[in-house]
């Protein structure tokens, strides 16, 4: 199958999906009003409540929610085909993942700009609220280890890369600083600026590289991972105009420009899919991840389908910037519509390679030599990108290599395969520092919410010592797991804690729904959540048994340890959402049953 019979009806669902079912929900259940007054307004602090203009929020929210997720996701359910990964991107996101950013980050703005957790505590009851500042909690740290674990196997002794998204740092700080106290609301200019900045930093990167100062960037795991750490600690603790929200904004260019043209690049150039609708792993086996097609393909596509993690984003930065209620629909609703295009456009990129190349980048030599496989064209799209890609794991390399593929053979890029990869994983790189540093500073406010309750200067997020102490807890939690993890040990558990998160987000979502007396559509949300929750803990019950335990089980401590915490962890999380899932059908039954309607919603 060629690729053009897959991209122009994606693009035609994805449009009719915003203009009719998410003014249905905009219409039915939140009755959105231009004229309320939000949080950003009320709350204005000038550091955390900031209101913002529509087009650099949505750059900021969709930055934040496009992740790793998206790209790397599914190009690793490629092992499964290409067709059930489609299937579920597209039917994910329009009636999914769509619908939890849009609910959740509707009711945080009319809560104040709360988080999950608080309003969880506020609609379903304190035991539902305490067990979801726990289950948040896990899962944002496992979230921004699986997410940063990606980000460093990408740069690794990657001169041109590590130079190219450093540059982005002081580029975007120049950008806030311009915008925000130089120059108030000069957004051209700063744009401006911005986007020729960040393609002299690809251009200029390539003879960075190679000159004498090249080694001073070519850094290895260990150092990248403290980088990260600081660098999520600085964004964390920042005014979100200084840092956080134009890197944010800048970001978006490159990642919406660059999906935009690899749309236009996959239409003009129109690629063979050479991986088949279904492979030989649908029942398991496969070489990368364990396990069958259900429910292991449904956890490996989170981001791009659903993804748990963006409800933190839209209870956490993205609802105290909201200028307009009018503009919940575009960031919640559409954001994620776009974000669905990056996962159906990474799809259609690690399917275009052969498969004996796609599973020769994506597992150890050793694995792939056992598979009784033979490569094709790998040597040749090495040697035309200038890096060894044979086992480089993860994902991301071999997205990288699928997306030079296509972007090369567009009339007059020939022999510009070299720029076409090192951008790619700049490209790839911006969505994962993005999502690093917007989920840091969620987890801090949450940290802050939680130790407020035992000392309230905690719980105000712009007291300076607070803000510290909780990016510290959060940013040493997630990084110790990037240095003793891998991708094998920390994935799947993502997967599977981002996809739990998603049935909170939706319990709450639910709930938030039936208690503003809107029951009658609150199978909107109903219906995704039965599905993800049930495939998930379906999903957590199998890795822990055929996984987790046996790795625990393993006589080298190294790994035993790994598995005793993947198991301790995935069992808590299970439990977390079970505990919420009980009590918000409890909540449901006593307000069906009585009739009564409890609606808590910002004055």
């Amino acid at each position: 199958m060629h690729a053009l019979y897959i991209i122009l009806p994606v693009l035609g669902i994805l449009v009719i999906a915003y203009r009719y079912y998410s003014a249905f929900i905009a219409a039915r259940i939140m009755s959105l009003d231009a004229t309320r007054t939000t949080p950003a307004h009320v709350c204005y602090d000038g550091h955390n409540f900031f209101p913002t203009s529509k087009w650099v929020l949505f750059g900021h929210h969709f930055a934040a929610i496009a992740g790793a997720g998206p790209l790397i996701g599914p190009v690793l359910a490629v092992q499964f085909g290409f067709a059930p990964g489609l299937i579920w991107l597209v039917g994910g996101v329009c009636l999914a993942g769509a619908v939890q950013d849009f609910i959740v980050l509707w009711a945080s703005t009319r809560r104040g700009g709360r988080s999950l957790a608080e309003i969880a505590r506020a609609e379903i009851g304190t035991v539902a609220g305490t067990t979801a500042v726990i289950a948040v909690l896990f899962i944002i740290i496992i979230a921004m280890a699986g997410m940063g674990l990606a980000f460093t196997n990408a740069l690794m002794e990657s001169a041109w890369g590590v130079f190219t998204i450093g540059s982005t740092i002081p580029l975007a700080m120049f950008m806030g600083l311009l915008m925000y106290r130089w120059r108030k609301g000069a957004v051209r200019q700063a744009t401006l600026i911005g986007v020729v900045g960040l393609l002299a930093a690809v251009a200029l990167g390539k003879p960075i590289a190679a000159s004498s100062i090249g080694h001073w960037f070519q850094i290895s795991r260990t150092p990248l991972v403290v980088i990260l750490a600081l660098y999520g600690f600085a964004a964390s603790v920042l005014p979100v105009w200084l840092l956080l929200s134009p890197r944010d904004y800048l970001s978006s260019f490159m990642k919406i420009g660059t999906i935009a043209f690899l749309v236009i690049a996959v239409i003009l150039v129109n690629p063979e899919l050479k991986m088949p609708a279904f492979s030989q792993y649908i029942a398991g086996g496969g070489p990368i991840i364990p396990g069958g097609l259900y429910p292991f393909a449904f956890i490996t596509i989170a981001c791009g389908a659903i993804s748990g993690f963006h409800s933190l984003v839209s209870s956490g930065t993205t609802p105290k910037m909201i200028n307009n209620e009018m503009d919940i629909r575009p960031i919640g609703y559409g954001a994620m519509l776009m974000e669905g295009l990056v996962g159906v456009v990474s799809l259609i990129a690690a399917s275009a390679l052969y498969p004996s190349d796609y599973f020769a980048i994506n597992t150890p030599p050793a694995v792939f030599s056992n598979l009784g496989m033979e490569t094709v064209n790998l040597s040749t799209l090495e040697m035309e990108v200038g890096e060894v890609v044979a086992g480089r794991t993860g994902g991301a390399v071999s997205l990288a290599v699928g997306m030079t593929q296509i972007l090369s053979r567009i009339p007059g890029m020939v022999g510009l395969a070299d720029y076409w990869y090192h951008f790619a994983i700049m490209f790839e790189a911006l969505f994962i520092l993005t999502t690093i540093d917007a989920g840091t500073r969620i987890g801090r406010f949450l940290v802050q919410e939680s130790l407020g309750r035992v000392y309230k200067p905690f719980g105000r997020a712009d007291w300076i010592p607070g803000s510290v102490v909780a990016t510290g807890i959060i940013v040493f939690a997630w990084s110790y797991f990037i240095w003793t993890g891998s991708v094998a040990t920390i994935w799947p558990m993502f997967g599977i804690a981002n996809q739990l998160l998603a049935a909170v987000a939706l319990t709450v979502g639910t709930t938030v729904i039936i208690n503003a007396g809107k029951a009658r559509y609150a199978w909107v949300t109903l219906v995704p959540l039965s599905f993800v929750s049930t495939t998930t803990l379906i999903a957590g019950f199998m890795s822990v048994r055929d996984n987790f335990w046996p790795l625990a089980l393993n006589p080298d401590p190294t790994l035993s340890v790994q598995g005793y915490i993947q198991t301790a962890l995935t069992i808590i999380m299970m439990i977390c959402v079970i505990i919420i899932l009980v009590s918000a059908a409890s909540r449901w039954t006593r307000v069906w049953s009585g009739g009564t309607e409890l609606v808590i919603e910002q004055a």
